[in-house]
């Protein structure tokens, strides 16, 4: 079932044309994720579905409704949350008290302590660090703690902007092991990613995005086999 959809979206930033009218789409229970070079439009994209980008043409439908322009708490009510690049928790709040600002539209109290038990499930180290304050927390960490957050709305379909950025090989395999286990229980990801191979190698589809047009799409495995693909964006994985 088609859950996000996508059509001719374009978003100006005083005069530039960010996206030039780009169309995809994200079925229920999918992981799909879009790569491209930094300034490809890779995260206006996610903002604007967000409603933290102001659109000027085209259409975002959502469970087959449009979604909410310029409303992100709207956006959030229906479903969507977004883990955003940089982290940007909150440093001055504990790790716990970040968790619960992610929850800050619920009522159900019991579903929130069960909500949090359910992250320090997918990330110990959390719990391990529920008293500290969140600026003190390793990148790593910050990351966990960004998809935890965004986790803590109950949402249908999750959007992470770049969460390998920065971190140590080891730490990025455990995310994106997280990234499959949050799909396997049922909650969709739209991911951005500069980590291509990572990426592709858990996606079911994948768009390449460069200079706010789509060039290609197919399954994550096709865009991983692409020699066109392979020699933009997976040189890292020919190095290793």
């Amino acid at each position: 079932m088609n859950l996000l959809s996508v059509k001719n979206l374009k978003v100006n930033y005083g005069g530039i044309e960010a996206l030039k009218g780009i169309s995809f789409d994200v079925n229920d229970g999918e992981i799909v994720t879009l790569i491209g070079a930094n300034g490809a439009g890779k995260s206006t994209t996610l903002r604007a579905i967000s409603g933290l980008a102001p659109i000027s043409g085209g259409s975002i439908v959502y469970k087959g409704a449009p979604l909410p322009k310029t409303d992100p708490q709207k956006v959030v009510h229906n479903g969507i949350t977004l883990a955003p690049e940089g982290r940007r928790v909150f440093p001055n709040l504990t790790t716990l008290e970040n968790l619960k600002v992610g929850a800050y539209l619920r009522k159900d109290e019991e579903g929130i302590k069960k909500d949090i038990q359910y992250v320090y499930s997918l990330f110990p180290r959390l719990e391990e660090r529920h008293w500290q304050m969140a600026g003190t927390l390793s990148g790593g960490e910050q990351q966990m703690l960004a998809v935890g957050r965004a986790l803590m709305a109950k949402p249908k379909l999750i959007m992470m902007d770049e969460p390998s950025l920065g971190l140590a090989p080891l730490v990025v395999k455990d995310i994106f092991a997280i990234i499959k286990q949050i799909n396997s229980e049922g909650v969709t990801v739209l991911l951005i990613e500069q980590n291509a191979n990572a990426a592709l190698k858990i996606a079911h589809r994948g768009y390449v995005l460069e200079t706010g047009r789509i060039t290609l799409t197919g399954t994550g495995m096709e865009l991983f086999t692409n020699e066109l693909v392979k020699q933009a964006y997976l040189g890292a994985a020919k190095k290793e």
